[in-house]
């Protein structure tokens, strides 16, 4: 849309207080030199916009890559070598890992590259080029549509600009909407599926503080992991094989050893998954006063019941390592924004803002209903979207079996829709999800915790959103009775309790088995319940937000014509951005200042021996009384460990590289502090901040913790900042 990016050129000219702060934003960098590079090189920039970001030579975008398509990572060698975080490895490292040879508890280092080892299913996805398609996108659009009418139209439209590009077979082409559906951009991709584990410290370094510590500062966390590109004899994706070679890149990105002080510039270069900076106050309520505060009661119980079992058995702390990590990383992330919104006052400055968007239109514009018509529209839906997040939450993310039952549910419906041709062709997708699945369950934690989530549901939805089969009348209950013993019976009764019993069942003929889970006791009332939640919960709910969506895009569009001196940046939607700041520290609340920079000072000072979330390895004790940080020492003598910057990230930010001035690796995103997660849907400048590992901390733990120094020699080191020649590489231990 034209006049997107000529109020975008406008902005650089005109940065009013309305405009955007320094650090806010998730740019798209093929912009960059219109939009932005004037401000980065005013902020200690010394590359170029096409430094940056280049089709027609190697840049930095080349050396950025879409890991597993969830978090991102970066090439730090000619050879391939991954730089991502711990937390984005974890799955790989956990499916590596059994009693015998635990490696989240002990770490791995790859001495050769024949001992890398694959990950079946990991990918490495590279952005090759991008394409504004907006005016093909929007060809026959119209503001009378509805909005199923203009998804339609939409739709057919990028179904006709897909034909149009000639790939590749290990090609794609990723066509995602902006500003709410007022532009949009088309992402041609290429993805590589051999990606092996090289390295990953253990745990006591790699999830050092672990939830105690998640989205908060003084951080001391080494969230790093390595991995490995292979690819065929000419360089291109190929699936594994012993035969693959390293990766050769157009771009990696040098190490600097200089590392950062105050006020130095960073930027932030990856894949950020989504925000949503342009909603109504109305819509932020909502977040505040209905959604997060289901989300975080029913992860917190649910964590709790997890967390009692996992401290009692080392085997049970394997199998729940990573389903745990993801669960409490946004059960925290929600309560940290709810804290942050309020603090902030974000609902008042969207009171503010909206009152002076309505000032400035004229009388006779078509924009003077948008809001009240937005905030009637969230206040019909508010019911729907609790009954929604609680329904999800408890039977589709926190409670497996249930999850299990929803796909069994697939199963089901490819014998009823397609016979036994479509029931075997489903079978062995049902079969290796149920393999997957069983390899990290424990029926009695899952039994416990759907006794306290269902009663959760009942007592706190509305009751038109309780099915009949749930109330507890149904079960002769009294209202201050649990539905414990209702489902213990559930649990005892069902087939699919353990992978014995289930592979039992599908192992029969597809009519027994077919008929088998459906008069299974728990698949009975799954399946009940989720019918019953499509018919009264998400089809009346989707169409409001169908509505609302409509009028969000004509809002986003009006605000961009209304505040033609601020400068608008797309929200986040998992396509490739660039975020750029500088180092600096916040205060918190009232006489409490944090420094940027946390040192290996502070990892002895939090040691205590014994606990999993802050014990240490006698090697990391020995090395810190030695002071033996070699090179990777800053100029005080001290280890940095993590440092803070202003860069706008979010999830999907995680395994970011921190980048210097020069396009140097100074360091890894990992996380945001605690009092400026809200940044998803508020950015306030003065105390949003991300966290990132120190590079100078991860080299550390490579070289002289685990004595990888082979994988150091594929580096480039540099120091940027003193002008001297690249340090001499550390020797193979």
């Amino acid at each position: 849309m034209r006049f997107i990016i000529q109020s975008f050129v406008l902005a650089v000219f005109l940065m009013a207080s309305t405009g955007v702060k320094a650090g806010e934003g998730m740019w798209l960098p093929q912009l960059l030199k219109v939009l932005n590079e004037q401000e980065m090189k005013s902020m200690g920039m010394k590359m170029s916009a096409e430094d940056i970001y280049s089709v027609n030579r190697g840049s930095l975008k080349d050396a950025i890559v879409h890991f597993g398509g969830f978090c991102t990572s970066e090439l730090i060698s000619p050879n391939g070598l991954l730089l991502t975080n711990h937390h984005c490895g974890y799955g790989q490292i956990q499916a590596h890992s059994t009693v015998e040879n635990n490696l989240i508890k002990n770490g791995f280092w790859a001495a050769s590259k024949k001992e890398e080892l694959p990950n079946p299913g990991l990918t490495a996805t590279f952005i090759d080029y991008i394409d504004d398609v907006t005016k093909e996108a929007l060809r026959g659009i119209t503001d009378k549509m509805t909005a199923i009418e203009r998804q339609s139209q939409v739709d057919k439209n990028l179904a006709a600009i897909r034909n149009k590009y000639k790939l590749e077979s290990y090609q794609n082409v990723i066509i995602r909407p902006f500003f709410d559906g007022n532009q949009y951009f088309a992402f041609i991709t290429t993805t590589y599926n051999d990606v092996r584990l090289v390295g990953a410290p253990p745990e006591s370094i790699g999830k050092f503080g672990s939830d105690t510590d998640n989205w908060v500062w003084p951080r001391h966390t080494g969230d790093f992991s390595l991995f490995r590109i292979y690819a065929d004899k000419n360089n291109k994706p190929a699936d594994y094989s012993p035969d693959n070679v390293p990766f050769k890149p157009k771009h990696y990105l040098p190490i600097s050893l200089d590392g950062v002080e105050t006020g130095d510039f960073t930027l932030v270069f990856g894949f950020p998954g989504k925000t949503n900076q342009y909603l109504t106050a109305s819509a932020i309520k909502q977040t505040l006063e209905v959604l997060n505060p289901a989300k975080i009661g029913i992860r917190e119980t649910a964590l709790a019941i997890t967390d009692k079992y996992m401290r009692k058995d080392e085997a049970v702390k394997i199998k729940y390592a990573a389903k745990y990590a993801s669960i409490a990383n946004y059960w925290k992330k929600w309560s940290g924004e709810s804290i942050g919104l309020k603090k902030s006052g974000a609902v008042q400055k969207k009171l503010d803002y909206e009152k002076e968007f309505n000032h400035r239109l004229p009388e006779n514009s078509p924009y003077k209903t948008l809001i009240s018509d937005l905030d009637k529209l969230y206040e019909k839906s508010n019911p729907y979207a609790k009954a929604n997040d609680y329904f999800n939450e408890v039977v589709l993310r926190n409670v497996e079996l249930t999850n299990y039952m929803a796909s069994l549910r697939r199963l089901v419906a490819a014998y009823e829709n397609g016979g036994v041709n479509g029931y075997n062709e489903y079978l062995p997708r049902i079969k290796g999800q149920t393999l997957d699945f069983y390899k990290n369950f424990d029926a009695h934690i899952d039994q416990e915790k759907l006794e306290a989530l269902l009663e959760m549901y009942v007592s706190n939805v509305d009751s038109r959103f309780v099915p009949p089969f749930l109330q507890k009348e149904y079960f002769g209950l009294r209202p201050d009775q649990s539905m414990d013993y209702v489902v213990k019976d559930w649990y005892k009764k069902t087939k699919f309790s353990n992978i014995v019993l289930s592979m039992n069942v599908l192992e029969m003929e597809p009519e027994k088995a077919v008929q088998a889970i459906k008069n299974d006791a728990l698949f009975s009332v799954i399946d009940d319940w989720v019918d019953f939640y499509v018919d009264e919960i998400s089809t009346p709910y989707n169409e409001l937000k169908r509505d609302i969506d409509l009028l969000q895009a004509q809002y986003t569009k009006a605000q961009i014509e209304v505040f033609n001196e601020k400068r608008f940046y797309p929200d986040a939607n998992s396509t490739m951005r660039v975020t750029y700041g500088q180092v600096n520290g916040y205060e918190p609340r009232d006489a409490v200042y944090y420094e940027p920079v946390t040192y290996l000072d502070g990892v002895i000072e939090k040691y205590v021996p014994g606990d999993y979330e802050f014990d240490l390895e006698p090697k990391m004790i020995k090395l810190y009384e030695a002071k033996d940080y070699g090179q990777y020492a800053d100029k005080t003598g001290k280890l940095p460990v993590c440092f803070l910057g202003s860069n706008h990230t979010t999830g999907g930010n995680s395994g970011s590289p921190a980048i210097d001035a020069n396009g140097n690796l100074i360091g890894l995103n990992f996380d945001r502090v605690w009092e400026g997660t809200m940044s998803d849907i508020n950015y306030d400048a003065s105390i949003c901040r991300n966290i990132m590992v120190d590079a100078r901390y991860i080299l550390w733990v490579i070289d002289k913790y685990a004595g990888a120094g082979h994988l150091i020699k594929e580096m480039k080191l540099v120091r940027p900042k003193t002008n001297v020649k690249e340090p001499q590489k550390s020797k193979k231990r």
